[in-house]
């Protein structure tokens, strides 16, 4: 098999387990106006595609600023702003619903591709918009009149399940209606946070220019709790950061995750291929906002053997672990402590009690290869340092052949056979030579 061949089936082997994670899941997806602008946008388009053929439930949100300004512009009309908010008069009004119907038939056009050799062949996408959103005015703030930019008053949350339960995709524009029969300008982010909270949607995702929240060295951060995402939106508005997408997204974001949508991510759309990453690989590619981490340790169960197996399997091969049977592991499984990270599982060990001597053995210590840069191995030493402590016991010790350094570097000293529990001193494998590490539990 070529290099290339292999990389592509692994990396399909890899997206698998986010592919049946996903299926009928509800997304809704925030597509700003600079993300519409880019050249990119038709591979956005074409990955949208792909997921409403992976079975996701769609909601699209689109927003319009970069456009509205240009038309606004070329009507010679002045883009009045306050507290951050558009003013939208009535000759504004006006361009903005030219700009947003235009924009809506756009994007309905491009998810009705279906050419030949393009990804979007066969693609059969639904796309359905409506009035179902229901809008109410601004109003007066400090003596400003909004005139028509509105707030979402309620969402027909039924009416849209019930157009994803029939396979339809939802396309939302940033117009909204009243009850009296107006219509008003509504902020897509807004839009889409409101979406999200109330169709109780598994993420929220949105679009930037960089790769995500970055950090002081320009890498993208891949996770952040909401407390976390607070205090870089609020260094991005010290920054007057005020109108970018990052800042405009976090803020929903935050919002949507306090308010129960688990996910929400942050991917580039200037980079192709950015929401496939993010969505169907371990590592992702922006930033997700999480109401819990995707990677967290926890006692194993019978369904993770698997799981278990796939991990130490490669080790037992290279004669770093000791081989396990299934059945062994069965029985054993309730010893054994998992990193799992969307559900795969990419860090393991088990502990052994002597109860007798006040010790216990630290066994099958496995990291995934992707993944041992980073500091799961001392999550797993302080999860079974935390159980043996709680069992009464005083002393965890280990038998390696590898990484000793590694034990020594964590207080572990070496020690003799002879300091092992009888029973373990029994099974012990001198054709083997594991080397025996041992530290006192305090």
């Amino acid at each position: 098999m070529r290099d290339n061949d292999a990389a592509l089936v692994k990396a399909f082997r890899q997206s698998s387990p986010y592919v049946n994670l996903h299926r009928g899941s509800t997304f809704v997806v925030m597509l700003g106006g600079e993300a519409i602008d880019q050249e990119n946008f038709p591979n956005i388009i074409s990955d949208i595609a792909l997921l409403t053929s992976l079975g996701i439930r769609l909601v699209i949100v689109f927003g319009a600023r970069p456009q509205i300004d240009r038309g606004l512009e070329e009507a010679g009309l002045a883009g009045l702003f306050h507290k951050h908010t558009r003013v939208t008069d009535e000759a504004s009004f006006r361009v903005i619903k030219d700009v947003c119907g235009g924009l809506q038939m756009d994007i309905m056009a491009r998810l009705s591709m279906g050419l030949i050799n393009t990804p979007m062949q066969n693609a059969r996408i639904n796309v359905v918009t409506g009035n179902f959103v229901i809008a109410q005015p601004l109003g007066v703030d400090d003596g400003v009149d909004y005139q028509h930019s509105g707030r979402v008053r309620r969402i027909h949350t039924d009416t849209i399940h019930h157009q994803l339960a029939n396979g339809a995709t939802v396309l939302i524009s940033p117009i909204g209606f009243s009850v009296t029969g107006e219509s008003f300008n509504l902020s897509s982010e807004e839009l889409a946070r409101r979406l999200a909270i109330e169709l109780k949607a598994d993420k929220l995702i949105g679009f930037c220019s960089q790769r995500g929240v970055m950090n002081e060295s320009g890498v993208a951060i891949a996770e952040l709790f909401p407390e976390q995402a607070e205090e870089h939106l609020q260094r991005l508005l010290a920054e007057g950061d005020t109108m970018s997408g990052t800042a405009r997204y976090l803020r929903a974001a935050i919002s949507s995750c306090r308010a129960g949508v688990p996910r929400s991510h942050l991917v580039s759309y200037r980079e192709d291929g950015a929401l496939i990453q993010e969505l169907f690989t371990r590592d992702g590619l922006g930033t997700q906002i999480v109401s819990q981490s995707a990677e967290q340790a926890r006692q194993a169960r019978i369904d993770d053997i698997g799981g278990i197996l796939d991990l130490i399997r490669p080790l037992e091969e290279e004669g770093i672990l000791v081989r396990r049977s299934r059945e062994q592991l069965e029985m054993e499984v309730d010893q054994f402590t998992i990193i799992e990270k969307d559900g795969a599982i990419i860090g393991c060990a088990a502990l052994y009690p002597f109860p007798e001597e006040g010790m216990a053995e630290m066994a099958c210590v496995a990291i995934h290869p992707d993944y041992r840069r980073g500091s799961r191995g001392d999550m797993l030493l302080h999860k079974v340092e935390d159980q043996a402590k709680k069992r009464g016991l005083t002393r965890l010790f280990i038998l390696t052949t590898r990484s000793i350094h590694w034990f020594r570097e964590r207080g572990f000293e070496p020690v003799d056979v002879s300091a092992l529990p009888m029973g373990k001193q029994k099974l012990y494998n001198f054709q083997r030579r594991s080397k025996i590490m041992m530290k006192d539990l305090v």
